[in-house]
């Protein structure tokens, strides 16, 4: 008996990737692969976070391009909603593989067939099989929060949709374990070119230096899967447009936000947040954010955190290799806003809750409740920038990334779309873990050597380089560069 829900699912692709008039274009339908064990590793997915972005941890153990007509990517979404990645393709004859799509980061790494650590649910790119690949000596070792990857800085023919040029990237030899998860090949940063790592232009901005553009951005639409009752191997995931936007998936108009200081990540500044009604105000310097496809989550300041989750009846901050993380009621609906400088957009309570806590995990809290975790963590104080904020709050709303005039825009999305509304399941299903999301703590090297480094900076071109990729797998510093946002 074939499901019509189903049936429904596995054409939305398709009908998300009609062809559309303007040229220079990309729909890229986005797919998703959902993996079980999501909660029970929250704690090194926040903690991995925590040293992408430079914030103290606890202490618990061009080439030739050529213009594109609109075409459609078949692209993967992990771990109910956990990230989104597309379909790349690298070499000549063209050899595909999923890559986390981040706009925390800027650079493009592959796992190659000379990764020594590889196992063999990671699809590796072949080097010797690309008439067009060319390695350089130099090479780049690149440390996240849940390990490091090494490589060889190269260059090749890469293409997304019907967009192709000859792009750098590293040819990765070596990934520590469990690093990325199955399926997956590496990252698509989408950042801007000052914190490359590899100190080159990242895709889609040599697209936009190359006039290949409609338009000088991209946009995107997420779907939700969070609150499923049964974990979906594959489904799709939502549409990313680049070089244009899809105004079958918003309604009203978009709303632009200019960036706060120069292109480096997409950094807006929060503004206002309301919780159950009651809104809290956030002092300028206290809401820079990152806005990171590559995030899962909502990393708010300690202060704002606690202030947060002090609107919702029965929640409590949970401690040991969950500190940081909060627990409520799982027959709670938390209702969230945030703004940015205009409107107030809400994140569905759907969102705000990722599972149910088993008794070890919420041993802390003095609660009779079945307690599930919420969307937003305490990221810590005292790095730049202040906020992470992920796709907890981006499924909510269609999310546009311009390059110039630097912005970020969001618009309501489409009716019948995953939109912010819905209530919180007070059953929802119970998943055991999430798989630890890489992030950056330093980078280092070039010729046969490395260096690491975990210090933070600011000011300088080097401060431009500090805090790396994104709660998923993100790249990070050339050069003993730490990647600032």
């Amino acid at each position: 008996m074939i499901s019509l829900p189903l049936v429904a699912i596995a054409l939305l692709p398709f009908t998300l990737a009609a062809r559309q008039p303007d040229g220079g274009v990309v729909h890229a339908p986005i797919v998703r692969r959902s993996h079980s064990n999501r909660v029970a590793n929250l704690p090194k997915a926040v903690e991995a976070l925590r040293k992408k972005y430079g914030f103290p941890v606890t202490n618990v153990k061009s080439a030739n391009s050529k213009r594109a007509s609109t075409a459609a990517i078949p692209i993967t979404d992990e771990e109910n909603d956990t990230s989104y990645s597309g379909v790349v393709s690298i070499g000549t004859p063209p050899q595909n593989f999923n890559l986390v799509l981040d706009t925390g980061s800027s650079d493009l790494w592959v796992a190659t067939t000379s990764c020594t650590s590889c196992g063999s649910d990671i699809p590796e790119f072949d080097p010797s099989k690309s008439s067009t690949y060319k390695a350089t000596s130099s090479h780049l070792q690149i440390d996240y929060g849940s390990g490091s990857v090494q490589g060889t800085i190269a260059q090749d023919s890469v293409t997304f949709g019907s967009f192709e040029m000859s792009q750098e990237l590293l040819a990765v030899t070596n990934i520590a374990s469990g690093l990325i998860d199955d399926g997956l090949s590496g990252i698509m940063g989408l950042g801007f070119a000052s914190i490359s790592a590899l100190q080159t232009t990242p895709f889609w901005e040599a697209l936009y230096n190359a006039n290949d553009l409609s338009e000088p951005l991209f946009s995107f639409y997420l779907e939700r899967y969070v609150d499923q009752a049964n974990q979906i191997s594959a489904a799709p995931g939502g549409v990313l447009t680049l070089g244009g936007t899809n105004s079958s998936l918003y309604s009203g108009s978009i709303e632009y936000l200019n960036l706060t200081g120069p292109p480096s990540y997409w950094l807006l500044t929060v503004s206002s947040v309301t919780v159950q009604g009651k809104t809290i105000s956030i002092d300028p310097p206290s809401g820079l954010a990152a806005i990171d496809t590559g995030t899962t989550l909502i990393g708010a300041p300690t202060p704002i955190a606690a202030s947060i989750w002090a609107q919702v009846p029965g929640s409590t901050e949970l401690t040991g290799s969950w500190q940081g993380l909060y627990a409520f009621p799982c027959d709670t609906n938390v209702t969230v806003h945030m703004s940015f400088g205009g409107t107030n957009w809400a994140i569905s309570p759907l969102d705000m809750n990722l599972g149910i806590l088993n008794d070890t995990m919420i041993s802390n809290a003095n609660t009779t409740s079945q307690m599930c975790a919420g969307g937003i963590f305490d990221i810590g104080i005292g790095s730049t920038p202040a906020w992470i904020v992920g796709d907890t709050f981006l499924k909510n709303v269609y999310s546009v990334f311009r390059a110039s005039p630097a912005a970020v825009g969001f618009a309501q999305l489409a009716s019948g779309l995953s939109s912010s509304t819905g209530s919180s399941d007070p059953n929802p299903v119970q998943v055991t873990g999430l798989t630890p999301l890489p992030t950056s703590t330093c980078a280092s090297s070039s010729g046969n050597g490395s260096s690491t480094s975990g210090s933070t900076s600011s000011g300088s071109q080097s401060s431009n380089k500090n805090i790396a990729l994104s709660l998923t797998l993100l790249a990070s510093v050339a050069g003993c560069f730490t990647l600032f946002l």
